[in-house]
């Protein structure tokens, strides 16, 4: 078959390589539509992955074509998303099912092979069959859906809460989507680019609650907007120490700073800013990838429900698609900044 490998750091190559082998509890899935994440760019260019040669890739869906000998033959020719991430099943968080926080997992695209590939091995226990009305470019997007559900989850807006989303990327995008979806109704966004401003005020978002962090001071925007109140929940999906600061310094009493960005660098408190937490009883988390239990409650199904009712539409965000042989395109395009971007896709023909 045909993969992208990542042989080292900057050196990944389309090329020809065996067809993987199955366990016994693991199907053949042939990849048809596949994302690249913002952390495939570092993980290629910069640091390298976990092991290599690596073929990348973790947000894909397909169709399974082989199961393995313990796999219930049902699954074959199945339409399927699929969950990354492969817990031990043995740990403290995964004997409650909190699979996300596994101290011992696997990872398709970072740990093991993953989708930049025509076919790619998944155990059973991470499928997920999708429904007929749910096509494979959106069920690529699961991924980093469930990401953004697994953050609006773990501080839950009320309906009439003041959010702000400090950051737009992909995630961020995501996020205001499912809020929106939710029923959110006071949500301000703070962005650095045109095609960001035009992408939330297209989901309907008015451009009065769109802050240009470029040309505006950012907390006096808000604090303006919001009369002087601050902000009940705080999304920071940058991954920057100022922006925490900043967010920390303009929150309503009682408020919830959800920490969503991979950070760029040390992240430190100054002792103000800290008083700022103990004073105002802020609630502060983080959030880490998404849970997938198999069960109805968890976020992949939760945004495959919202897929398969049509309350979303994640395919507006998808801004370049490629053949699979032309991915590198895509790669380069993030990694350079070359070309606005919100979501880029490859496929198999």
């Amino acid at each position: 078959m045909k993969a992208w490998v990542l042989h080292g750091i900057g050196d990944i190559q389309y090329e020809e390589v065996a067809e993987p082998e199955l366990k016994e509890n693991e199907v053949l899935v042939e990849v048809k539509a596949v994302g690249i994440c913002g952390s495939d760019i570092p993980r290629i260019y910069q640091t390298g992955a976990h092991k290599m040669p690596l073929i990348p890739g973790h947000e894909f869906a397909g169709k399974v074509v082989k199961t393995g000998s313990s796999v219930e033959k049902e699954w074959l020719e199945k339409r399927v998303g699929v969950f990354p991430l492969i817990p031990c099943r043995e740990c403290i968080a995964c004997r409650s099912e909190q699979y996300e926080m596994c101290r011992n997992y696997n990872y398709l695209g970072s740990r093991c092979d993953g989708g930049y590939a025509e076919y790619v091995t998944v155990p059973q226990d991470n499928l997920i069959e999708l429904p007929e009305n749910v096509s494979y470019e959106e069920a690529a997007m699961l991924e980093p859906m469930a990401v953004a559900v697994h953050a609006m989850r773990r501080i839950m807006p009320k309906e009439s809460d003041i959010v702000v989303i400090y950051g737009l990327g992909t995630i961020g995008i995501l996020l205001l989507m499912f809020l929106k979806d939710a029923g959110i109704k006071n949500i301000f966004v703070v962005g650095n680019k045109e095609f960001q401003k035009q992408t939330v005020l297209k989901m309907g978002l008015s451009k009065e609650n769109f802050c240009d962090s470029r040309n505006q001071d950012v907390k006096d925007w808000i604090m303006k907007h919001t009369k002087g109140i601050g902000v009940d929940v705080f999304f920071e999906c940058v991954g920057k120490n100022e922006i925490l600061t900043q967010g920390i310094d303009m929150m309503a009493p009682a408020g919830k700073v959800c920490l969503v960005g991979n950070p760029y660098s040390d992240m430190k408190l100054e002792k103000a800013v800290y008083w700022k937490i103990l004073r105002n009883q802020l609630f502060v988390t983080g959030t880490w990838n998404s849970s997938f239990t198999g069960k109805t409650e968890d976020d992949w199904h939760y945004v495959l429900k919202a897929l398969e009712d049509k309350r979303i539409a994640p395919a507006e965000l998808i801004s370049h698609r490629f053949s699979l042989e032309e991915l590198e395109q895509g790669y380069h395009i993030m990694r350079d900044k070359s070309e606005d971007y919100i979501k880029i896709l490859g496929y198999n023909n």
